[in-house]
């Protein structure tokens, strides 16, 4: 069930291109924020040995959000289903991308200032928290990939 509907999604190069930039754009946002690719002086990627969860985390994220990003856009153009019906996957993809963005220093000093109090309590608890938040963000990508092999493989009667 799952081989036919991704055949029938990633058959177009559009929806291919879509999963790939979601998951590069992704990648390398989530990389820069916790510190895994560094820009200046010089190009560079490290990811020290006590880090390899999270970025292991990272890289799950942000291949499941474009697989569900491509599998949801087909089920809304050309199934013609509701964006209700397939929010689930953009939420994971919020919160993967919250949690990884907000933990880094620069990004959470500058939200803490602006915000304050709240800003500083946020940027606290999704420090303290963002491998939890990515495991549950990963959690609702898996649901809602399986929902969508589901929608698709259903209305578009893929036979096994």
């Amino acid at each position: 069930m799952q081989k036919q509907a991704l055949k029938v999604v990633f058959s177009n190069g559009s929806y291919t291109a879509l999963a790939v930039g979601v998951f590069c754009g992704l990648f390398v946002l989530l990389s820069y924020m916790s510190q895994f690719i560094f820009f200046a002086p010089l190009f560079s990627f490290y990811i020290p040995q006590s880090e390899v969860l999270n970025f292991s985390l990272i890289v799950i994220v942000a291949s499941l959000s474009g697989v569900v990003a491509s599998l949801s856009i087909y089920r809304i153009r050309l199934l013609g289903e509701s964006v209700k019906k397939t929010g689930g996957g953009f939420l994971g993809t919020l919160i993967g991308a919250g949690a990884g963005a907000c933990s880094c220093s620069s990004l959470g000093f500058a939200t803490a200032s602006a915000l304050g109090s709240v800003g500083g309590t946020a940027t606290a608890f999704l420090t303290q928290y963002d491998i939890p938040l990515r495991l549950v963000s990963i959690a609702i990508l898996g649901y809602t990939y399986y929902l969508a092999v589901r929608g698709i493989s259903g209305k578009c009667n893929i036979t096994k």
